[in-house]
């Protein structure tokens, strides 16, 4: 009898060892999932105080409403209405403003206002030259950890956006946002030159939804990697709509649209979710228990799979590193799919 249950162990064991390989997109993480944003141990109440907003935090506001929407507790008011230069995009793109972005005078259109939300909720963590470092120590979390690869260098790789080891205030650098930074997608009915991810606007003009047209390069894209980033109702916030300043309305990138801020070290994708797609999508098998989704790994709170120690291994042949991937939802020019190309994901 025990030789029995010995053969029945192993062979259990073989079974879950060959799902295992046959899934090689399911990773398990080894850190809890919120990584940086435990803040030093205060959690969830470092950004959502349970009480009195900003004040919560031991912070002055001069913010009647602070807190009142999502418990924020970091201090906005310093934020609002402010004026801020993203981007390195010549004059010539547009001489009057370039990617200038203006903040919300107030919270007052709450976390699903893209602006609200996807912006002027980060920056006031994230800015560190007007608003107050928030417990941050201004280091990837990552690196601390010494989860990065030998690649990224050994000097500290700031978090603060306007206080970063350059000139204070400076946001020349930091990858343009708002609603001048429009997401290039073909109108409804492209007839010439057309991708797949189309744009189309609501009845009223005033708002609209990125899709993917079947048959595409774009789906093709979709089925080699994905489109996490930009694909409606999977996040919060995953794009705003406005018009820019050529009087185009369009989807534009926000922070929320490159990044999930309450998963560091995982991407989830649930069935029949951005990475899953009912037809064409053959990413191994799914995780037991999970719903048909997989989990892919991912760095820096990246809204998507973005391994950077899988592009470690990478030796220039038939795959394409997810984290050049997922630049290409929105950069879809420089894609494998554009160039006439299909190259599977190395995730």
């Amino acid at each position: 009898m025990k030789q029995l249950s010995l053969v029945v162990l192993l062979i259990v064991m073989a079974a879950s060892l060959a799902l295992a390989q046959g899934n090689g997109n399911a990773y398990v993480p080894t850190t809890d999932v919120l990584g940086a944003h435990q803040n030093q141990g205060r959690g969830c109440a470092g950004c959502h105080t349970p009480h009195s907003g900003a004040r919560g935090s031991g912070q002055a506001t001069t913010d009647v409403t602070s807190g009142d929407i999502a418990l924020w507790g970091q201090d906005v008011a310093v934020l609002y209405g402010k004026t801020f230069q993203f981007g390195d995009k010549p004059p010539a793109y547009n001489p009057a403003s370039g990617y200038n972005v203006t903040l919300p005078a107030s919270m007052a259109g709450g976390i699903d206002d893209a602006q609200t939300g996807g912006l002027l909720m980060c920056l006031s963590c994230h800015d560190g030259s007007l608003t107050q470092t928030n417990m941050m120590t201004n280091q990837s979390y990552e690196q601390k950890i010494g989860v990065l690869p030998p690649v990224y260098g050994t000097n500290p790789i700031p978090t603060l956006l306007g206080n970063d080891g350059g000139t204070k205030g400076d946001y020349n650098n930091d990858h343009p946002v708002g609603p001048n930074a429009q997401i290039s997608a073909d109108a409804p009915g492209c007839t010439t030159g057309c991708t797949g991810l189309v744009f189309t606007p609501n009845a009223a003009g005033t708002n609209g939804v990125l899709s993917v047209t079947a048959g595409s390069p774009y789906a093709t894209f979709v089925n080699n990697y994905g489109w996490p980033a930009l694909a409606p109702g999977m996040w919060s916030n995953p794009y705003g709509v406005a018009v820019n300043y050529q009087g185009t309305l369009g989807a534009f990138v926000v922070c929320t649209t490159c990044h999930n801020q309450h998963v560091m070290n995982v991407y989830t994708s649930t069935a029949p979710g951005t990475l899953n797609p009912a037809t064409g999508n053959t990413y191994g098998s799914p995780i037991a228990g999970d719903g048909g989704g997989k989990h892919y790994r991912t760095f820096f709170f990246v809204n998507g799979p973005y391994n950077v120690t899988a592009n470690t291994a990478y030796n220039g042949g038939g795959q394409a590193g997810s984290t050049t991937q997922f630049c290409r939802q929105c950069h879809f020019d420089t894609s494998n799919e554009t160039n006439g190309g299909s190259i599977p994901t190395l995730f």
